[in-house]
């Protein structure tokens, strides 16, 4: 099956009904979330959710599924944490010792305080992204209802002139595969950044808006930047990845190190031979590797990262192997998408070997990045296995209730898969016109075609084990490669 652009693609704004019924499908598909505790409504693009689910990390899970539809606009997310009540006591140890394992925030001065489920975090940070890091540990913390965010930005040095703020967003912007931006302008005036144009999807919107306060914004303003359908335009997309120099994809990549704090103090090495990086020096834990390499694989002209950072620890921040498994075994206990799971693991001076079996590829991906982030952690080979039932793999591909699954024989069943993931990607505000062709035998869905981007490729075969894939080969190509 081939997914082209549809007659949709030529309508200046998607049904608003269409838009509902692509966003409770979606969150019925995508792991960590409770569809059927959350309501979906949508007026003019805008979609809201209400209801309530166990925890703010998979509230914001919901709302970035939605933001991820094409034709949303924007999300209202008013969906509730329920969860068991937590004594203050406890609850202000789980966020501290969730902010001492974790090795990009562990040295931050701030302070928590804890009272009836909410939690109030304060203290000054040398830059937004820092605040980000803060704020992203401690909504993975368990039995949290409200985080009221009273941190504050020193600045230091990396408070910028206004032309010199405006011009860095402006760059970084450019040079981002997740924002096609040709349609918005960047104004600064005493810090505070305005923009204004148009975007394609809401996403987008939050990117250009988090890129801002990246490089020094003081405040943003964006009520003039919309969210436009049309802005998906495939132009839009061929000049934004004409074919870059390697020198200037190596700069690029180099001012989004800059400015991540996980990896700002180490300043790895960047060389690019035609779009191929290589990242070379060392860091001093495993999650700043991995967000290197991350980091890199955003830039536009990026084809493939050749991660050779080296994760040397210093000797006063060595932590003992007993302590590593001890802090890896409790945080993904009470993690809350993984502690209903079984793991063990070896240690052996600082390398994890992680072991168990879960039921999704979103599990398996999450419980490696739970161990990848405990302090100490150099290394992390997971040997973590996807096993989902016959009866799960059946029910997941097919959302929406359909009459005597039980009954469908391999062929029936593997079309219903071909068809769940040809919708999956119509819908997909990221895919919905890239040529790709889905085919599916024994459960297995095969991917051939051409995609702009490393991420469009990951997140193809991500949509398509959300769909209930058994396994995926994704044969799917880059334009250096076709």
């Amino acid at each position: 099956m081939k997914i082209l652009p549809a007659t949709l693609a030529t309508e200046a704004r998607l049904a608003d009904t269409d838009i509902t019924a692509a966003v409770e499908r979606l969150l019925q598909l995508k792991k960590g979330i409770h569809p059927q505790l959350i309501e979906v409504a949508c007026a003019e693009g805008i979609v809201e959710l209400k209801g309530y689910t166990d925890s703010l990390l998979s509230r914001e899970r919901a709302a970035d599924v939605a933001k991820a539809v094409r034709g949303v606009r924007g999300v209202i997310n008013d969906v509730s944490i329920r969860t068991a009540d937590v004594p203050d006591s406890e609850m202000k140890r789980r966020v501290e010792t969730a902010l001492l394992q974790d090795p990009a925030v562990s040295d931050y001065n701030v302070r928590c305080h804890a009272h009836g489920g909410d939690l109030m975090v304060e203290g000054t940070l040398q830059s937004w992204g820092e605040v980000q890091l803060v704020l992203k540990v401690l909504g993975a913390v368990p039995g949290m209802r409200h985080l009221h965010n009273h941190l504050r930005v020193r600045g230091g040095e990396l408070l910028n002139s206004d032309e010199e703020i405006t011009t860095q967003i402006r760059e970084l912007l450019a040079w981002d595969i997740r924002v096609k931006d040709p349609l918005v302008t960047v104004g600064t005036d005493h810090g505070v950044v305005r923009v204004a144009g148009t975007v394609g999807t809401a996403a987008e919107r939050d990117q250009v808006i988090a890129t801002a306060y990246q490089a020094g914004a003081v405040r943003v303003e964006a009520d003039d930047l919309a969210v436009a359908y049309w802005a998906l335009d495939k132009d839009l997309r061929r000049q934004k990845f004409a074919p870059k120099a390697d020198e200037a994809v190596a700069e690029a990549v180099r001012d989004v190190l800059r400015f991540d704090p996980r990896v700002r103090l180490f300043a790895p090495s960047v060389h690019v031979r035609d779009g191929v990086v290589m990242l070379a020096g060392t860091v001093s834990n495993l999650k700043a590797k991995l967000a290197a390499e991350q980091d890199a694989g955003n830039v536009v002209g990026v084809w493939d990262v050749h991660n050779m950072l080296q994760v040397q620890m210093p000797e006063a921040e060595f932590s003992p192997d007993s302590t590593i498994h001890h802090q890896a075994k409790v945080g993904l206990a009470i993690d809350p998408y993984l502690g209903h799971y079984a793991f063990t693991m070896n240690v052996n001076h600082g390398r994890v070997q992680l072991y168990g079996t879960v039921a999704s590829h979103f599990d398996q991906e999450r419980a490696a990045d739970v161990v990848a982030g405990i302090n100490g952690v150099v290394e992390l080979t997971s040997h973590v296995q996807v096993l989902a039932t016959e009866d799960e793999r059946i029910a997941t591909a097919a959302v929406g209730g359909i009459a005597g699954l039980s009954a469908l024989s391999s062929l029936e069943r593997d079309k219903l898969l071909e068809q769940r993931v040809a919708s999956h990607y119509y819908w997909s505000a990221q895919l919905h016109d890239l040529p790709i062709e889905v085919s599916v035998r024994d459960c297995r869905v095969t991917l051939v075609g051409t995609v702009d981007t490393w991420l469009e490729r990951r997140c193809a075969a991500a949509d398509a084990y959300a769909c209930g894939a058994r396994d995926v080969n994704n044969h799917l190509r880059l334009p250096t490669a076709a």
